[in-house]
Parts: C-alpha cells; structure tokens; sequence
C-alpha cells in the first residue's frame, strides 16, 4: 500500500503518522531534458570589491537554467575568454564553441553594504544584446539576484515567467538513536539550497500548503496526538491553530485571495470538505455524502473547489462551484485519481494515478479530455504545480528511500532531489 493511500486511510480513518526517516539538504539533478537543448554560456561576473564574492552569481545562473532541462551551460574551463563587459565580446569565439547565447555581467560595491548586479545577455547568431537589466542585492541576497536574472532570461527565450526564485517546502524525518522520530518541516529555495526549518516536532507533520503571498504556511501537525491544522509566519515564525475538533482536521488549502482555507473535517461524523473564514473563524460546509471528501484545491478564479471523493466507490476528483452548487466528475480513466491539482489556466488537472496497479503522476487536459502518464517511477504522490506551470514537484520512491523528483507537464523534463541520508516528501510550491 502506498503512503498516498495511507494519507487518507490513516489520516481520515486512524489519524496515524505514515512519515518514514530522513533529514538532509536536498540535491536536485537532471535525469532527462528536452531534445536539442538551448547552448548557453554564462561568463563568470566581474568584481570590483576587495572581498571575496560569497556567491558565483553565474554559476547559479547556470545550474538554474540547465535544472529546467531546456538548456545546457557551458562549462567554464572550456571557455576562450571571459568577457564581463560588451567591448569584450568577440561572437566568432562563442560560434566556435557553439554557443547560441551569452550571458555576462559585472559585480560592485552598493553604498548600502550589498551589490549592483549588472547582467547581459546576447544572441550570439544574430550578434546583438537582447536583455540587459540591473538587480540591487543586500548583503545576503546574492542568490536571489542570481535567481531573479534566471527568471529573466528564462523569459526571454522561452516565453514562460521563470519561476527560480520561489521557494519549496517539505517535511523530513530523522529516525534518533533512542528510536524516536524527529519531523521536521522545511522551506528552501527552488533549488534546494538556503534550507530554513520551519517547524520541528516529535510528531508528524503533513500537507503543507502556500499562502498566496508567499508569507504564510498552513499544514497538519499531531503535535498534541491529534491532528490539527496550523497557520504559520515562514519568516517570524508565529502561527496560530485553526479551530479543531475531535476526529479528523486535515488538507488544508489557501483561498486564492488568502482570506480562506479550504479543508477536511470530521465534526460532523463523516469527512467532508468546509471553507474555514480566517478573519471570522467560522467555518461552512461544502459536501454532504456518506462518501470521503477530503483534499481540495481551489480553482484559480476562488469559485470552484475540486476535491478527492470516494463517492463513487473508488477514489475520484470532482469539482464544486461554490455558488451554485453544481458538482461533476472530472475523471473517469482508471480506478484511482486522488490529489488533483489545476493550473493557473484550470486547463490542466495534475493528480494520483493508478495505472497497472503503480502509482503515477499523470495530467488531463481537461479541454480535450485526454490522460497522460507523466513518470515512470512508482509509489508517486503529492503533486504540486510550479506558479509558471512548467514543472512538477512530487514525492516518490527511489531505492526504498523516499525522495522528492521533478518532472515538466509535457512530460520531457524530468529531474530528482535525492537525500543523501533518509526520506523526504510531503512538497509544496510557493507562489511566484
């Protein structure tokens, strides 16, 4: 049985911890990028301070855009020269080492004690700047700056927003010498680095879900052997405890104005779907079915939710309009479709999928009704869409280790963040 459908067996039915161990930072690699990738070469940037840079700005730049899978960085011992400046580029040096685009910049000193970072792109083809920005950066924010010029170019060449600097979180386990379990809760940049625990318990923790504003996490905790849901501030660190009630308080889900959560309760002696009002803390009921109801997600206009339903027999999405009530069935290939996730457009719907008895991530194309596998690994679980819609974070099982692995919604690009030491899972994307 998988930890997917444990997620609701136990949660719903036992309320019982299903985290398996692990902590480590996580180290995210390419397993398979696109065909004919784009040839880039990122310069290393000029520095006109007396101190040691501590960030490579170009090196992230590079491991950014060659982690989407859509390009491949030069390295930077096979350069001819290293040009920070525009009169320094010579395009005959870069054709011959066949690159398509370069990327320079340039370091210095902000009177506030942080940086300017200017960048430089060029069509090494066509022989002309295309991008050319500048980017503030305090003391610490180097990465960020490097991640905003991903963003950037990424952009430009593909015609996607970028989604490097935003944030994942996840939930690891670290098995103590005595036995116990020591959960934790992360939150790291895209990349996985720059790892900040966000809470640390004995108990477990689960399903954690962004606030639109990239400020706040909800999530599951047992810490007082129940399960409760919790609000909390990712950089203060202060949270609150949404109103609970005995048996079963889980999934929680942001409205997308941050005004509401969408979650499954038990209070009334079967789990259902209700919308708790965080500003009056009252909560409305959504479903009615002696059926389970349990991990919504809300459209992106706020009027719909969709939901996994066991209604029907077997494990099933839905989506409700919260106005009228209208409630229909969005799948029907396979036996098992639970954890539905819908992109910023709503024309794609990322969930569990059950083919041949395996576990998968999969997506339906809701506009022509058609199912796509997207991974070939197994026991996958918790989908979550990246804000520019590109990728996919989800946990899966690789070697009986718990790790979590990317894949894009075309299914073409696929990589994988393996702990060096234990399990990790439970991922969430931050908004853009």
């Amino acid at each position: 049985m998988t930890s997917h459908i444990l997620r609701i067996t136990l949660v719903l039915f036992m309320a019982a911890g299903f985290l398996r161990p692990a902590w480590a930072a996580l180290e995210i690699e390419i397993t398979q990028g696109v065909d004919n990738p784009t040839r880039i070469a990122a310069v290393p940037f000029g520095w006109q301070g007396s101190s040691i840079l501590p960030e490579n700005v170009a090196q992230i730049v590079s491991a950014d855009l060659s982690r989407s899978g859509q390009f491949v960085a030069m390295n930077e011992r096979n350069m001819m020269s290293l040009p920070t400046r525009a009169d320094q580029v010579y395009y005959r040096d870069w054709r011959i080492l066949n690159q398509e685009f370069l990327l320079i910049g340039q370091v210095t000193p902000h009177e506030t004690g942080g940086y300017r970072v200017h960048y430089e792109l060029f069509d090494v083809y066509k022989q002309q700047r295309i991008v050319e920005g500048n980017v503030k950066a305090g003391r610490n924010e180097l990465r960020d700056a490097a991640h905003l010029i991903s963003d950037k170019i990424y952009e430009r060449l593909t015609g996607i927003k970028g989604a490097f600097s935003t944030r994942i979180a996840y939930v690891t386990v670290d098995r103590k010498a005595d036995g116990r379990e020591r959960v934790r809760l992360l939150v790291a940049d895209a990349d996985g680095f720059r790892e900040k625990v966000i809470r640390d318990s004995r108990e477990p923790i689960m399903s954690p879900h962004w606030s639109p504003d990239g400020n706040k996490l909800a999530y599951v905790s047992f810490e007082s052997r129940r399960p409760a849901v919790y609000i909390q501030d990712v950089s203060t660190g202060k949270r609150e405890k949404v109103p609970s009630f005995k048996g079963i308080n889980s999934a929680p889900a942001w409205s997308p104005d941050g005004r509401k959560l969408a979650m499954t309760l038990s209070k009334d002696g079967n789990p259902e779907i209700y919308i708790y009002n965080i500003a009056s803390r009252q909560f409305t009921r959504v479903t009615r079915h002696f059926g389970i109801d349990t991990e919504p997600s809300w459209t992106a206009d706020g009027k719909a939710l969709i939901f996994t339903s066991s209604r029907g027999g077997k494990p099933q999405i839905y989506r409700k309009q919260l106005q009228t009530g209208k409630l229909e069935r969005l799948t029907f290939e396979g036996d098992y479709n639970a954890r539905g996730r819908l992109s910023a457009d709503g024309r794609y719907l990322v969930m569990v999928h059950r083919r041949q008895g395996i576990f998968h991530i999969a997506v339906q194309d809701l506009k022509r009704d058609r199912v796509r596998v997207l991974t070939q690994t197994d026991l996958d679980e918790s989908p979550s869409i990246a804000p520019n819609g590109s990728m996919i974070i989800y946990a899966t099982n690789d070697r009986n280790k718990a790790i979590l692995a990317f894949v894009s919604l075309d299914g073409r690009v696929k990589s994988r963040g393996p702990s060096k030491f234990g399990d990790v899972r439970e991922p969430a994307w931050s908004p853009l």
